[in-house]
């Protein structure tokens, strides 16, 4: 698994071909390789949106209906209502990725690793690549499409603006209190941040509180009488620091739907030594930057920070405990009520995973 077959090996992922050895080999290089597993994720991105691209005519059938029907003369009748097919949204996206992809196929798709610095500590936040100059005129004609698509469908957006860095956040409280990785929100100066949650809509938030010497971040969604679900929090946080070897798992962002993953306390020091941190062994990758750490009851105990590098192999999270002194000064002062009973110790994994999906999402910083 190099450079040389990285796009068999993802078209061979996606047909479902891997042999049962060769799958564990490759979750086991994912976990370990971050630069090995952002390239495994760029082809096989590519390779779906390309098996994606007949739909793009569709799409562009689609936007002249709407086009022609707003150029018709108005008369005095009832107003005609489109109906856009369910896939409508997801053809949008596509169809604007693949005309993107597709000017780069000819330059090349692989990128030699020996470019890439490995950092001892490498936070894990995902950067999104920029568009380029040559791509300013479909970035013109893609915000235009959004804008019929706002027009008919009524969908709360972002500003049509760049998204410079995503992570992931978990609530504190059901209306909208949530935390997250500082150095999301801090790398380099963004015009806003906004969350975007399970039913597909934004919500802007802005930064109560933050701590950078132990990377927490505390926002807040703007929108008035907001609420992440019709249920309360259903689980709580841990105060002091959980013993070496349990189990833990996390629910993160480092794509656009949400990714699994479990593993243990294996220090209960983090890097260098860092004692408001945990060392853990837990794959996680760009995009987990502010994940809620979970023991097998559901308890938070910590929020992923960074990883270490390939050699290492280390996942990072700061402390429940340091999470708790940050949210303490809001309490009175913000009429702040933290939950106070789990809901989910009782549960199964997977009915666990199922309820905290709506008081998880991803953080999104955007930059005009």
């Amino acid at each position: 698994m190099n450079a040389n077959n990285l796009w068999e090996v993802a078209e061979a992922w996606i047909a479902g071909t891997l042999s049962p050895e060769e799958t564990v080999l490759l979750k086991k290089r994912l976990g370990t390789d971050s630069a090995f597993a952002n390239e495994f994720n760029e082809n096989v991105n590519l390779i779906n949106s390309l098996h994606a691209a007949g739909g793009q005519q569709k799409f562009r059938s689609l936007v002249g209906a709407i086009h022609s029907a707003q150029a018709a003369p108005k008369v005095a009748t009832k107003a005609r209502i489109f109906q856009m097919p369910p896939h409508f949204w997801r053809t949008t996206a596509i169809a604007a990725g693949v005309a993107l992809v597709t000017s780069f196929v000819g330059v090349g798709i692989f990128i030699d690793s020996s470019r890439r610095s490995e950092s001892q500590y490498s936070t894990i936040s995902r950067e999104v690549e920029h568009i380029k100059k040559g791509q300013a005129r479909l970035q013109a004609q893609q915000n235009e499409q959004n804008a019929i698509i706002d027009s008919i469908k009524k969908k709360n957006t972002p500003p049509p603006s760049e998204v410079r860095f995503t992570g992931t956040g978990f609530a504190i409280t059901n209306d909208g209190y949530f935390a997250t990785a500082y150095h999301v929100i801090n790398k380099g100066k963004f015009d806003s941040v906004y969350i975007e949650c399970n039913d597909d809509k934004y919500y802007k938030a802005i930064l109560v509180n933050y701590n950078e010497a132990t990377d927490i971040a505390i926002l807040k969604v703007e929108k008035k009488n907001f609420k992440f679900s019709k249920s309360d929090v259903p689980y709580t946080f841990v105060t002091g620091k959980s013993t070496l070897g349990a189990r833990i798992f996390t629910l993160g962002y480092p794509k656009d739907d949400a990714v699994y993953s479990e593993g243990y306390i294996s220090s209960k020091n983090g890097f260098n030594g860092n004692d408001q941190q945990y060392t853990l062994d837990l794959p996680a990758g760009h995009g987990q930057s502010g994940s809620p750490v979970m023991d097998a009851q559901g308890n938070v105990i910590g929020l992923l920070t960074a990883i270490s590098g390939p050699e290492e192999a280390n996942t990072y999270a700061v402390s429940s405990k340091e999470l708790n002194e940050l949210i303490h000064p809001l309490l009175s002062d913000n009429n702040l009520h933290l939950p106070k009973s789990n809901k989910l110790s009782y549960l199964s994994r997977e009915q666990q995973i199922t309820k905290l999906q709506d008081f998880t999402f991803s953080v999104k910083v955007y930059k005009k």
